[in-house]
Order: C-alpha cells, then sequence, then structure tokens
C-alpha cells in the first residue's frame, strides 16, 4: 500500500498516474496529520511526503510515522531542494527526497 500526501490535488494526481501501475491500494492525503492517522489504520509501505503543508508539515509527520512505525518507507516529495531541507528530511527518517521536478525518480524507487 502507497500513501501519497500532498496539500495540491493535481499534484496528488500526477504522483498517483506515475506509480499507480507498481502499488495495489493508494491512498491519498492532504497533510501530516491525514497521513499519521492513514497509518494508524492502513500501515502503508511507503508514504510518498510533502514538506509544506498546514496544519502539519511534511518533516513532523515524517517524524512520527516512524516513531511509531518504524518500518514504514518514507520519500520526500518536495518543491523545496536545498541541503538544509535535505538533510532535516534524513534526519526526521525519510529514506529518500525527490525534487518535485524530477518525479519520474520515484518508479525506480517503489519498483
Amino acid at each position: 500500500m502507497l500513501l501519497i500526501v500532498d496539500d495540491n490535488k493535481n499534484v496528488r494526481g500526477m504522483i498517483r498516474s506515475l506509480v499507480e501501475d507498481l502499488a495495489g491500494d493508494i491512498v491519498e492525503c492532504e497533510d501530516g496529520s491525514e497521513a499519521f492517522s492513514a497509518c494508524e489504520k492502513r500501515q502503508p509501505d511507503w508514504v510518498l511526503m510533502d514538506i509544506q503543508m498546514k496544519p502539519m508539515d511534511g518533516l513532523t509527520a515524517t517524524r512520527k510515522i516512524k516513531r511509531f512505525f518504524p518500518e514504514t518507507k518514507i520519500a520526500i516529495v518536495t518543491n523545496l531542494n536545498d541541503a538544509k531541507t535535505r538533510a532535516a528530511a534524513k534526519e526526521a527518517g525519510a529514506i529518500a527526497f525527490f525534487g518535485k521536478d524530477n518525479l519520474m525518480s520515484l518508479r525506480d524507487l517503489i519498483s
């Protein structure tokens, strides 16, 4: 199961279209708090997480998900592509980091 977390519905749809043939079940969420709730209910294999969301941002959600569900793999998918953000994502528990301008690489990660 794969969880796509982004506050932009169009971005979620674009990511879904890129990976839907690789994942049996896909759930979409609009923010980090919805993502954590979905993890409690569904325990996904993968979470594709944006960073800039409200009320709970993606880094906070990543830390929380990894604390309660350490086996869940999280990849950050964001427009923020600087060294500080990459380091913060890794520290939060993300195992991969992608700019939204490079979404095709998600297929390689998930497959």
